[in-house]
């Protein structure tokens, strides 16, 4: 069976609250699929208007990040709870951003993931290298390393509901995209590592995006690789052409 395609649009630290708000209303009509599912994950300040401006759409609302405790003295972290009641069916949990400037490990990613699926939130878990990384040929390596992490303790049912999105640092933002060759050599690593780890229906289940510097022009060639499900997309998803991302057939 053929994987259906993710379309996730990561918003990261933009968009007030009323902002949000019109560029839902100005995107719903461009990301309309049957054949795709697309995911807003926005700001938590945002989350609620989203959500209420997404009823009725195809749109699913996503959180870019949630903590592993159930509630507490945790000042300025956010709950699973809180974002199931708000209506959060997807989290990203650890993006390159949040590793690099907000301590986010390994481990405190797997915490997070373990948390996702006891509430019933599907996490998107990203992973990927830096360019030195990659220059010096531990690509694979490493990717290995926060995957299998990652996934400590999960189960192959939960691992098959789960997203995984390959960014290569190197690609975020930078306008610099990884070849479709590149991307693709990755991920099918990535599925190669669930393989390992799980087993066959594990790894053909999984979707494994790829994001960095997706955008209109290119989503088609990158979609079209055997292990690419679809993108975790960043400034593109803020403009029209995220429709165009989503809609790339």
């Amino acid at each position: 069976m053929a994987r259906r395609k993710i379309v996730a649009g990561n918003w990261k630290m933009n968009q007030t609250p009323s902002q949000a708000v019109k560029l839902v209303e100005m995107l719903k009509p461009l990301v309309a699929s049957d054949e795709v599912d697309v995911v807003f994950c926005v700001p938590a300040i945002d989350i609620i208007s989203v959500v209420e401006a997404c009823k009725g759409s195809n749109i699913k609302v996503g959180a870019e990040n949630m903590y592993f405790e159930e509630s507490g003295a945790y000042t300025g972290e956010i709950s699973p709870a809180m974002l199931t009641d708000a209506g959060v069916e997807y989290v990203v949990l650890g993006h390159s951003e949040r590793r690099e400037y907000f301590a986010e490990t390994d481990l405190t990613v797997n915490k997070k993931m373990h948390k996702a699926f006891e509430h019933g939130i599907t996490p998107i878990m990203c992973c990927g290298e830096t360019l030195e990384q990659r220059e010096q040929g531990v690509t694979m390596d490493f990717i290995r390393q926060q995957v299998k992490v990652g996934f400590l303790g999960i189960t192959a049912e939960q691992a098959q509901k789960a997203v995984i999105a390959y960014e290569p640092i190197w690609a975020i933002g930078t306008g610099k995209t990884a070849t479709t060759e590149q991307a693709e050599e990755v991920c099918a690593g990535i599925r190669q590592c669930i393989r390992e780890m799980y087993d066959d229906a594990t790894a053909e289940a999984i979707r494994i995006q790829y994001g960095g510097s997706v955008n209109g022009g290119n989503a088609a060639e990158l979609f079209a690789q055997a292990d690419i499900d679809g993108g975790l997309v960043g400034g593109a998803s803020l403009k029209e052409e995220f429709g165009k991302i989503v809609n790339y057939r």
